[in-house]
């Protein structure tokens, strides 16, 4: 091997898959990747689901075993944290004082939760993000005990899901005027809505916390239009933020992520970025994104490894999400933010849509941008195909159940 050395700064899934890519592209030197959690690294997805139900433990969620990061010489550091990039003497350094040299250094750094501001009861307030989060939270997980969720975007919904089976009583407050607001329409609002409230799950919007305070041995929450809510303890779901600290402090440019170019590169020539953490130009959308899903992590990876090892591979793929909540899947593909028409696929009626599923397909000045499938595997596929080709399909086809959607772009 050649005495090059990258160094990957984050351990979870575009760490992971970027220093594998690597070897597969044939980069022989040295691989350096480094993660702040002690534990080996995990899938974060199944943290709200099953992990957090006790259907799946933290040993079946791992990336990858340990033998496979030996076998392709990758030198995982866990619990370690980078203090800081000198990018003149290409070095990081670490929180126990270790420098390391690089070559080519790439922040693969994810995000952080956010949390609560308004102080109060915080021993009672539970995050999910990393598995010591999950491990805290399923010690309160007792039939009967009051819980409310705060925020209703994916990861609150899940875990209201899992606790609402687990028979808690749960109460999910959201600021917004419905639930997912920031990702879907409100068709699909409406229906994961109704799916939650089947399952016992009471659901206020428009409701802005105020304040926590202590009650018994339990919590208040207070909301801004006076109303109360009794828990025994708290989550908080309201959203991530790109953790971008490091590439600030060394000077690179961060705008709501780290700013990346269509090859992953940022404004220094010899550091990369990928995952959760970057902000990066969509021809597709004609702006920059930042994604919060594993599918972009893991394909930015697979792009920042060719890139790394001298190839000129840009990075332009249809973002794609899931969220499982009681027995229904949801597939997202595209970015549904500005449509002008909707188009139905499927029936209206809530009880047949759980038995044969919908489709929803987001479309802006005549091109589908987005699609939204509940039970719908076929249309997810199609659809993404369709958004990436900018194909032209007659809404009225869409709607046509007699037409399979592989032959959605074709005449009838």
């Amino acid at each position: 091997m050649s005495e090059k050395v990258c160094v990957i700064i984050g351990a979870s899934h575009a760490g992971v898959s970027l220093a594998l890519q690597l070897r597969k592209e044939g980069w022989e030197g040295l691989i350096e990747l480094i993660g702040e959690e002690k534990e080996l690294p995990y899938h974060r997805p199944p943290l709200s689901k099953e992990h957090l139900s006790g259907d799946k433990g933290l040993d079946a969620m791992r990336l990858r075993p340990e033998k496979i990061y030996q076998d392709n010489s990758i030198n995982l550091r866990t619990g370690r944290s980078v203090e800081s990039i000198d990018r003149d003497g290409k070095k990081v350094t670490m929180d126990n004082g270790e420098s390391l040299a690089y070559d080519k250094l790439a922040l693969c750094t994810g995000a952080q939760v956010r949390k609560l501001s308004i102080g109060g009861q915080q021993d009672l307030i539970f995050y999910i993000r990393t598995a010591n989060d999950v491990a805290n939270l399923m010690k309160q997980l007792e039939a009967g005990k009051k819980v409310v969720v705060i925020g209703g975007g994916y990861i609150g919904l899940e875990a209201a899901a899992v606790l609402s089976k687990n028979k808690l009583d749960v109460t999910v407050l959201e600021m917004a005027d419905r639930v997912l607001q920031r990702v879907t329409s409100s068709a699909m609002s409406d229906f994961i809505t109704e799916l939650h409230n089947r399952h016992g799950v009471k659901i206020k919007t428009a409701c802005r916390v105020s304040e926590i305070s202590e009650l018994n041995s339990g919590a208040k929450v207070v909301c801004e239009d006076g109303s109360e809510y009794e828990a025994d303890f708290i989550i908080a779901g309201i959203g991530v933020f790109p953790r971008t600290e490091l590439a600030e402090k060394a000077g690179l440019d961060c705008d709501e992520g780290i700013r990346v170019d269509e090859y992953t590169q940022t404004k220094d020539k010899d550091i990369f970025a990928a995952g959760d953490c970057t902000s990066h130009p969509s021809f597709i959308y004609d702006r920059h994104l930042r994604l919060e899903s594993v599918q972009n992590a893991n394909d930015q990876a697979r792009v920042t490894a060719a890139n790394i090892c001298g190839k000129k591979t840009s990075y332009d793929a249809v973002p794609w999400f899931w969220s499982d909540q009681f027995h229904i899947k949801l597939q997202m593909t595209g970015l549904s933010a500005g449509y002008d028409e909707l188009v139905h696929r499927g029936s209206d009626d809530f009880d047949q849509q759980l038995e044969s599923g919908f489709a929803l397909f987001y479309f802006r000045e005549g091109k589908m941008i987005a699609a939204d499938c509940i039970a719908r595997p076929k249309e997810f596929m199609v659809s993404k195909n369709l958004i990436k080709n900018a194909v032209t399909v007659d809404p009225a086809v869409l709607k046509d159940e007699s037409v399979e959607p592989i032959n959605f772009q074709s005449p009838i």
